[in-house]
């Protein structure tokens, strides 16, 4: 399958998607994790460098040496036939993996890491860039050092598409990890939050709130407004701690859906990785097709998703990060959003309602729609793994649920118990 790079500029709305995986490097036999990203590209290219292109494809590091992350190499035309191009690129990674005795892991947080003794960051290209990140935040914790996810891009066009489409995502984003959560478990134990890497990454930039702020962004829709009310904030508070302004860029932004002026998109990183491509593309096809039926007012208008605060739509962000599809919306003005007359709905129950209506429309390709069955009918990945473990477990009960997950990211399979 050839992967259709629209390098049309500029882009509008939902004509092309940016998608970026990452996942864990780790021992074969021990799944420990293994800092060995430079290594892997020095073996792709010859040499160590931050990212090699294959063919619409794209290989990079991340801050901790022992991740690395698949991407597209510029918008991809259509989400829909994307798990596939993402599954050969697994699969060519892991066979390149097999002379350190090493292969990929799943999962948005590694369940028995100690960050704090076995993180090390990338030493090469943009190290000055981690190594401040690094001196202000210390990044050897779980939420610097120990997290994986999807990110979706989608672009806009000037101050009018770009308020239709940031209005659309910021009440999106409380429902992703309905769908997307993936990390219950950490330092060996079972966490109180089906996401835990959100709630993590809540709190990985606390020395300097305006940086990641309620995770949801602001209700601003004009590029002006959104750099003074934001970036120009967050950047005067980082100023005392760094004097070199090596920071001071957009990218500095960490809430949970970016705007990136410098592309021209919009950002999304609230999703959790999954155990196989095509279950983070299935979850990205619903996604963007909400968002195209909130920016085109098909459900609610622009004027009524424009009207919530942060605050109110993070309340509801962090119940679904702690309680999954399981968590209660009891807002009616919220559900009226999606076109829903009810006053209470579990989160789950919503996000299935929402998926049935989207690929009637043919918003959502008939393979996804299988794959979300799946998560509709057993949990996200973090309940599965979950109904898989005993109760009380120990590191040696997650050491063949651990296996066999990255069994499934190998074989492009689904985790079922």
């Amino acid at each position: 399958m050839i992967l259709e790079i629209n390098n049309k500029r500029p882009l509008h709305l939902f004509e092309g998607y940016g998608v970026e995986m990452e996942y864990m490097i780790v021992h074969k036999e021990s799944l420990d994790v293994l800092p060995i990203s430079d290594k892997l590209l020095e073996r792709t290219t010859g040499k160590i460098v931050n990212e090699v292109s294959r063919h619409g494809m794209a290989w990079s590091n991340e801050l901790a040496l022992h991740v690395i992350e698949i991407k597209t190499d510029g918008p991809a035309t259509s989400l829909q036939g994307l798990g596939e191009i993402f599954q050969q690129e697994v699969q060519i990674m892991d066979r390149a993996l097999e002379q350190f005795n090493a292969c990929l892991m799943p999962g948005a947080m590694h369940p028995w890491m100690d960050p704090f003794s076995e993180s090390k960051l990338w030493p090469h290209e943009y190290n000055p860039i981690y190594e401040a990140y690094n001196r202000i935040f210390n990044c050897s914790g779980h939420g610097w050092a120990n997290l994986q996810s999807t990110h979706l891009n989608l672009p806009f066009f000037g101050d009018e598409e770009f308020a239709r489409l940031h209005a659309a995502i910021r009440v999106i984003l409380p429902l992703l990890s309905a769908l997307a959560a993936s990390s219950p478990i950490a330092d060996g134990e079972r966490q109180d939050f089906l996401s835990f890497r959100m709630e993590k990454y809540r709190l990985n930039s606390i020395r300097i709130p305006s940086i990641t702020g309620f995770i949801v962004p602001e209700p601003v829709f004009t590029r002006r407004d959104y750099e003074e009310q934001i970036l120009k904030k967050m950047y005067r508070d980082i100023a005392p701690f760094d004097p070199d302004s090596i920071l001071q860029e957009e990218w500095l932004n960490s809430r949970g859906a970016m705007s990136r002026w410098d592309r021209n998109a919009i950002e999304i990183r609230v999703i959790d990785i999954q155990e196989h491509p095509k279950a983070d593309i299935a979850i990205l096809e619903w996604t963007a097709a909400l968002a195209q039926v909130l920016v085109d007012e098909d459900w609610s208008s622009t004027d009524m998703q424009k009207s919530w605060s942060e605050q109110d739509l993070y309340t509801i962000l962090m119940d679904i990060v702690k309680d999954g599809e399981r968590a209660v919306i009891n807002d009616q003005k919220f559900l009226s959003l999606f076109d829903i007359a009810s006053t209470k709905m579990s989160a789950g129950e919503l996000c299935a309602h929402i998926e049935g209506k989207l690929h009637a429309a043919g918003g959502i390709s008939n393979d996804s729609h299988q794959i979300l069955q799946t998560i509709f009918e057993h949990g996200p990945l973090a309940r599965r793994i979950l109904n898989t473990l005993p109760d009380p477990f120990t590191k040696e009960d997650l050491y063949p649920v651990y296996e066999q997950l990255s069994d499934c990211l190998k074989h492009g399979k689904s985790f079922i118990p």
